[in-house]
């Protein structure tokens, strides 16, 4: 069976509330698909239905071709999980916490492979307690790999993580795609879904706005120029027959293709002004078009 997570017309609702409307995505193997929206977009509960822990009002949720509440051991035994909401008794340690849970699996990973792969060996006898935010959240991530799940379901997993355990978690994140496992990310940091994601799922209110690779979201071919002073953009939109809008008093976007004539002119034009060139970019960030897809959608909504 090819696909790994298959989400169709789903429809979640807490009492009147619709929480989740009409959502549709695949996940395949070694293939990361991120969830991506602002608090409220419904996120949690698509991996809380996933997991059988929620039921749908309607459509449907595949897990290797199972359903999550009919056959929840079968998923179970095929997903690792790390969730916002959940824990470890706390006056246990990482090293007990992984060990206890390598007893439930015919095949677990080494314990202490893990303890180390995550870098928890330093803090591996200390109280759940007494750990800092991210040796929490890497400890969960052990428990979610340690019995060699083909399904990964990673809610919000570098929050609260310091910068060298955001790399440790994109590493494993990469390998375990290596490796043939499917994942699902949920996020509302974007520099992490640009980092990792082979695929977006940009949510809002509970529905899906837009679904494709970084190239696929990157939109109209556009210059991004930075500029060391303020320019006049209408100037550049003369000079490049082209439209050209201001993002901050020194950030032009100038929605034309990159070349080098194209690059020449604007510097030449930038030299007569007294200005220089700071930086360039040929796409737009995940973040910018992010911001700009949530805008249209919410001046649809007022409209």
């Amino acid at each position: 069976m090819s696909t790994a997570v298959a989400v169709v017309n789903l429809r979640v609702n807490f009492g009147s509330l619709v929480a989740v409307d009409d959502v549709t995505f695949e996940v395949e193997p070694a293939q990361v698909v991120s969830l991506l929206g602002p608090n409220g977009a419904g996120k949690t509960s698509i991996v809380e239905t996933l997991l059988g822990f929620r039921a749908p009002q309607a459509g449907s949720v595949r897990v290797r071709g199972f359903d999550p509440q009919r056959d929840h051991r079968e998923v179970v035994r095929h997903t690792g999980a790390l969730l916002q909401r959940g824990g470890v008794w706390f006056p246990m340690t990482p090293a007990q916490v992984v060990d206890l849970t390598a007893t439930y699996y015919d095949a677990p990973r080494d314990p202490r492979e893990l303890l180390t792969l995550l870098d928890l060996e330093r803090c591996a006898h200390t109280a759940w307690r007494r750990l800092s935010g991210g040796e929490q959240q890497r400890t969960l991530l052990a428990l979610a790999l340690i019995g060699r799940p083909d399904v990964l379901v990673l809610d919000e997993p570098t929050t609260a993580v310091d910068p060298e355990g955001r790399q440790v978690i994109r590493d494993i994140i990469r390998a375990e795609r290596d490796r043939g496992c499917a994942i699902l990310i949920t996020t509302h940091e974007l520099d992490e879904a640009e980092r990792l994601a082979d695929r977006l799922v940009l949510l809002h209110h509970g529905r899906v706005v837009v679904t494709g690779t970084l190239d696929e979201l990157a939109g109209e071919p556009t210059m991004i120029i930075e500029t060391s002073i303020p320019v006049d953009p209408q100037e550049l939109r003369s000079l490049l027959g082209a439209d050209v809008t201001l993002d901050g008093p020194c950030v032009l976007h100038c929605r034309i293709a990159s070349s080098p004539e194209r690059l020449g002119l604007i510097t030449q034009y930038l030299t007569s002004v007294g200005a220089s060139l700071v930086s360039l970019r040929t796409r737009a960030s995940l973040e910018e078009r992010y911001l700009e897809l949530i805008s249209d959608v919410r001046k649809g909504e007022r409209s």
